[in-house]
């Protein structure tokens, strides 16, 4: 029974969660009821806020099959619970499900995947999703997903399309021809509407949320509690300071519904055209498009409103809403196995695999290229929020919480001040009952001291410096959609940045080319653009192998291919659609020279030219183009030269990758030295390659044939050497960093040696520092995985001589902070399959490679993410700045992502800067640093303004007093807000040091800080309270005291005129409460002044200049009422007069105080943590970062870093601590 309870779904995925089944109880109900009544509401808000205890509560447990209710909780560390109502879907009441043609349906077979034998699936449907009744699917709906009950797994999984487990082959030949209407509306009443809705709350809606949050219940509580007492004033200042923290809130939150609303909604409905089975074109709404559709892509373009892949044509697509490149890209029908000559019919269709051959929702497509008679179809694989831009619409939507240690010590210091409440709480009910109070006041006044110590204004108070901080990033460019990450970002002290558009310059500059003839390299040749090369081969290969295509006459595409075709001068000419048309197949894209650059006459000694002497003009003709690959790192065209017979196979690509497939008798001998000087020098080195195809290749041929054919036995032609210039601000912003100990990694997918080379330039390893690279080779051939280690700069060297220089290894740096240990002289570089393999078979050493991992090249989309997982997992806050290309995942990922391209890709960063250069990220870290430093001061100064509050109450409570209406408010207005929203003020300091604020509350030097100014100020409290009681002049003090005036005879006199007067029913007006009311509006202010820190964080105290202004007002202020009484102040603030020798005294007593605070507040400063690691100097402190602790360990071990030529092998079997062994092979 209980494995029946409790499964897991999205197994294995970002959003696993356990699932449980409940059903409703009535008798548990009518208990939960009863105890809504009794308890006046407080127990339905608690289930509110508590979906585990509300399901508990009013449900009982049942097999998951038959529940009503499921409970679900993330596997994650959040443990989040929620929980989500079984409904039903009927399927019996659409016209098309009659029994008879209940097999014609394509259902989704499986339950999760569209079935792909025709003949069973509705059969096969029905008997997988139901139980008792088979017309009716149980679901549920969880984050805008929805999950139906599938009796093969018993268990409940969401609906697939064709993006999982449907091979290349079945999708022409089961799903190229469209769907019936009947298996149309089936569809569509599983998988529903297609589109991303994203609702926008009424205000009524979200104004029950927001003010249902705990915090605000709390206030409300605190609201009638003092209007009980009659303390109106200071709850109605509560009240307008919730609304309007209320209404701000609000507007934010709709503010950035509508936004996300509007991106989405923008194209959500089009008219689109869909094939059906009888060849027919219907056209419908984009919304009712379900998986399996065919989809005409319209001639003149579209935006996709669902993820499709191609099956017939081409198109060109703007993807800047997915990538952040506004770089149209070609996308090409997906290769048909079966009519390919290398048959591959076992491959699965993968949207990410196939991304060449898929168009994404979102996206927009600019136009399109045809077949005459044949449309531009794409099979829709997945609809709603299923798709690509749906799952980062739902990311945004329902965001994973930030865990930051300040946020949890903050909830601690809560519960602290809950407990020390408590305390006050008991204490003041003894204190009543002792003296005989009226059980209605006792009430009040012990609840009334939870309010005291739980200061209502602390979460705006804590939200004022985040303000502030966004405010002042957005005066530097800086726009963040996440205010609660700025605070994180002042503890990042790792930054990963993106290689190019970057650290370098967006576009790349044509160096030169290197040619190769008879296996030889040529000497480099700076212009490619002349006559004399005009009709080699190795200009043919630059004129046509790129991915570049006439937008509305302009030229657009990849800048790289773009920068190699400009380079050779020569013009592009497309098809237009009547040409197309004209012919009985698609027209060839062409290239020509323009006509200066062709001589004069042809040369007629050259027997190869005899072909170009037929045609007046010399143009080739591109026939089929093979899209650049990451994977295969390479792309390649076949084209043919006007008149000639024979086509030509041209390919260019990652130099490794081409010299692979080329015939080895044409790759020169010294090819790999070539290569790693351009790559040692950062540049960046493309190779070509050529070969003639058979005759027997015809156009139709070439339209079906694999690109694996082709990509073979090709004939090395040479090196095009690109050139990519660093930007002018990186070395200097790299310098700041590491002088502030940031590390600094770069993650690329550019060449390992290129990228090395680029660190080196931009300082991010300094020239006497050792690389150390990294080859990971997975399990081949029976044998184990291993590590190959190369030192970078003698990679040549040691190839030749087995003898190694001693001096090549590093020399370890003892250092005495352990801060400093990361700062050693060896990087490790490995490019993103060395990483993968690290990360599945050695992961002892994984976190050791992240202490010095320096440069990560070649790495794909996915590998950046693990990257910024695996430096979290050793305990670094990272940073990621990128350009939103492709670092979408790490951005996100990291503590702190900064895009640099304001596309809609910034969606998924937290901060965007304005301009696109990394001189941000010294800027945001700064700001971090600041609004962190200024939350520490905040909740410090709360901390203490409620404590000395609370122990002012409890001091009053002895002699049954209280502070006065009017004192509490001018403490909490006048003081307190006007402390808390000036200190916040301070800007950042003006630069970065190297040393990292704290990162939670809960820190030795910080808890030193508050208790001591606790004990000071209830010292000082105290002094004044008990001695005012031994003054020569002190009495109980009735309405009839003049403690102002010394001569008896008076007194005596006049007392008879006060017999009538009222009295003070709080007693609140007597000497003790005059003496704490004024000595403790000094604390506060005294303590906001010690708080208030400036450097190396901020700005100094008297830069703020509303802080200074508004502190000098009030100290002037109450000193003024203090030394010379005003009476109508006094009668408002219900103060009574005391001898002037006794104000010079508690004058005094404010001062000492004062003296004393700012010293210890200073020394503490200064001392507290040699202090405190001396006194913890007995036993021998672990560091908690676990970077840290492995850095100490790695010092002292022999083995590390390994040796250069050495290999280490995983062991076959165990997987445990120490599973590496070193193996040094000479």
């Amino acid at each position: 029974m209980d494995k029946e309870e409790r499964k897991t779904i999205n197994q294995g995925q970002e959003d696993e969660m356990e699932i449980y089944g409940y059903n409703l109880c009535r008798w548990k109900l009518a208990i939960v009821s009863l105890g809504v009544v009794c308890t006046g509401g407080f127990l339905l808000l608690l289930l509110y806020w508590m979906p585990e205890w509300r399901v508990k509560a009013t449900c009982i447990r049942a097999a998951i099959r038959d529940c009503e209710v499921v409970l679900l909780r993330t596997t994650d560390e959040f443990r989040m619970w929620f929980c989500a109502k079984i409904r039903f879907l009927s399927l019996e009441t659409h016209p098309f499900l009659s029994p008879k043609s209940v097999t014609h349906k394509v259902s989704n077979g499986h339950a999760v995947h569209l079935t792909e034998n025709l003949a069973e699936e509705n059969r096969h449907e029905m008997s997988k999703y139901s139980q008792t009744q088979p017309q009716q699917v149980r679901f549920f709906t969880h984050h805008s997903v929805k999950y139906f009950w599938n009796d093969t797994l018993h268990n409940f999984d969401f609906l697939k399309g064709l993006d999982e487990g449907v091979s290349c082959t079945s999708i022409y030949e089961k799903h190229s021809a469209g769907l019936t209407k009947g298996m149309h509306a089936y569809r569509k009443l599983l998988y529903g509407v297609n589109e991303i809705t994203v609702k926008v709350p009424s205000v009524f809606k979200l104004l029950i949320k927001e003010v249902l949050n705990p915090f605000y219940i709390f206030q409300l509580f605190s609201v009638v509690l003092w209007s009980t007492d009659e303390y109106y004033y200071y709850a109605l200042a509560i009240v307008i300071m919730s609304i309007v923290s209320i209404v701000s809130s609000l507007y934010s939150i709709r503010k950035q519904y509508i936004m996300l609303h509007d991106m989405v909604a923008a194209h959500s409905t089009v008219r689109v055209s869909v094939c059906r089975v009888n060849e027919e074109i219907e056209e419908i709404f984009s919304t009712d498009l379900v998986p399996g559709d065919v989809m005409v892509i319209p001639l003149n373009g579209t935006v996709m409103p669902c993820d499709a892949v191609l099956i017939n044509g081409t198109c060109i697509v703007n993807e800047s809403m997915l990538t952040g490149e506004s770089v149209p890209v070609t996308k090409t029908n997906l290769p048909n196995p079966s009519v390919d000559i290398k048959g591959m019919g076992d491959e699965f269709y993968s949207p990410e695999i196939h991304k060449r051959h898929t168009l994404f929702c979102g996206t927009t497509v600019i136009q399109t290229r045809f077949y005459t008679g044949e449309l531009v179809k794409a099979v829709v694989v997945r609809t709603g929020f299923s798709t690509s831009k749906g799952q980062l619409v739902r990311s945004i939507l329902y965001p994973k919480p930030t865990d930051f240690k300040l946020y949890r010590d903050a909830y601690l210091f809560l519960l602290c001040l809950v407990a020390v409440a408590g305390i006050g709480f008991i204490y003041t009910i003894i204190n009543s009952i002792l003296n005989k109070v009226e059980i209605g006041v006792i009430i009040i006044e012990s609840l009334d001291i939870i309010t005291i110590t739980v200061p209502p204004a602390l979460p705006a108070a804590m939200t004022a410096g985040i303000v502030y901080a966004q405010r002042r990033l957005k005066n530097v460019g800086i726009f963040c959609i996440s205010p609660q990450r700025i605070n994180i970002c002042g503890q990042l002290n790792l930054v990963c940045f993106d290689k190019t558009g970057t650290l370098t310059e967006d576009g790349l500059d044509l160096w030169g080319i290197q040619r190769v003839e008879n296996t030889r390299f040529l000497l480099p040749e700076e212009n490619v653009c002349n006559e004399i090369l005009v009709k080699s081969q190795f200009v043919a290969c630059m004129a046509t192998c790129h991915s570049l295509t006439k937008i509305e006459g302009v030229l657009s595409g990849d800048p790289l291919d773009l920068k190699m075709f400009e380079a050779i001068g020569w013009i592009l000419e497309e098809a237009t659609e009547e040409e197309t048309a004209l012919h009985n197949r698609i027209m060839p894209t062409v290239v020509r020279p323009a006509k200066q650059l062709l001589p004069e006459s042809t040369p007629a000694g050259n027997q190869e030219m005899e072909l170009f002497e037929l045609p007046a003009i010399y143009e080739i003709g591109i026939v089929r183009q093979f899209p650049f690959s990451s994977a295969l790192q390479r792309m390649s065209v076949v084209a043919r030269v006007l008149g000639d017979k024979k086509m030509d196979a041209y390919m260019k690509g990652a130099p490794e990758v081409i010299a692979s497939l080329c015939k080895p008798e044409t790759v020169p001998v010294d090819f790999e030295k070539v290569l790693e000087d351009y790559t040692k020098q950062g540049f960046r080195v493309i190779a070509l390659a050529h070969r003639k195809l058979e005759s027997k290749l015809t156009w139709h041929k070439v339209q079906n044939i694999s690109r694996d054919v082709i990509e073979n036995n090709m004939d090395f032609m040479g090196l095009i050497v690109m050139q990519n210039k660093l930007k002018q601000e990186t070395p200097a912003v790299l310098e700041d960093l590491h002088k502030a100990n940031i590390r600094t990694v770069m993650v690329t997918g550019d060449n390992m040696l290129t990228a090395v080379s680029v660190a080196r330039d931009c300082g991010m390893i300094l020239p006497q520092d050792k690389v150390i690279i990294a080859e990971a080779l997975p399990p081949k051939d029976g044998k184990v995985a291993k590590i190959n280690w190369h030192y970078a700069d003698t990679l040549t060297q040691c190839s030749n001589s087995s003898a190694i220089d001693s001096e090549a290894i590093p020399i370890k740096l003892v250092h005495d902070s352990l801060e400093d240990l990361q700062v050693t002289r060896y990087h490790f570089a490995m490019n993103g399959k060395s990483f993968s393999v690290i990360l599945e078979h050695f992961q002892d050493l994984a976190p050791k490679l992240m202490l010095h991992g320096t440069v990560f090249a070649r790495m794909a989309p996915d590998q950046k993410t693990q990257l910024i997982e695996a430096l979290q997992n050793v305990d670094y806050f990272v940073g990621m700045c990128g350009d939103g290309a492709n670092d979408c995942g790490a951005l996100k990922r990291a503590h702190g992502g900064i895009s640099l391209s304001e596309l809609e890709a910034s969606v998924a960063s937290p901060f965007t800067s304005k301009t696109p250069s990394i001189s941000c990220v010294p800027n945001l870290i700064r700001e971090g640093r600041a609004a962190l430093m200024t939350s520490f001061c905040v909740f410090k100064f709360m901390a203490l303004y409620s404590i000395i509050q609370y122990f002012s109450v409890t001091l009053l409570y002895s002699i049954l007093s209280n502070l006065g209406d009017f004192q509490f408010l001018f403490i909490d207005l006048a003081i307190i807000l006007v402390v808390v929203f000036t200190m916040s003020l301070n800007p950042a300091w003006k630069e970065l040091v190297a040393q990292r604020p704290p990162s939670g509350l809960i820190s030795g030097a910080l808890l030193f800080s508050v208790l001591s100014q606790i004990i000071i100020c209830i010292g000082f409290q105290s002094l004044g309270f008990f001695w005012v009681k031994q003054q020569p002049w002190y009495e109980v003090w009735q309405p009839q005291s003049d403690a102002c005036n010394t001569t008896r005879s008076l007194y005596w006199n006049s007392s008879h005129l006060y017999n009538e007067t009222n009295l003070d029913t709080h007693n609140i007006q007597n000497y003790e409460n005059t003496t704490v009311f004024f000595i403790s509006s000094f604390q506060y202010l005294i303590v906001a002044i010690a708080f208030s820190k400036g450097k190396p964080f901020r700005q100094p105290c008297y830069k703020n200049y509303f802080f200074v202004v508004s502190v000098i007002i009030l100290y002037v202020f109450i000193l003024l009422i203090m030394l010379h009484p005003v009476a109508s102040i006094d009668q408002v603030l219900q103060i009574v007069c005391v001898p002037y020798q006794w104000r010079v005294t508690m004058l005094m007593i404010v001062l000492v105080n004062a003296l004393v605070s700012i010293m210890v507040e200073e020394s503490v400063d200064r001392w507290g943590k040699c202090c405190l690691s001396w006194a913890l100097g007995c036993r021998k402190k672990i560091p908690k970062a676990k970077y840290m602790y492995l850095a100490q360990e790695l010092l002292v071990d022999p083995e590390w870093p390994p040796k250069p030529q050495t290999t280490t092998e995983a062991k076959a079997l165990v997987k445990e601590n120490g599973s590496c062994q070193i193996i040094t092979i000479t």
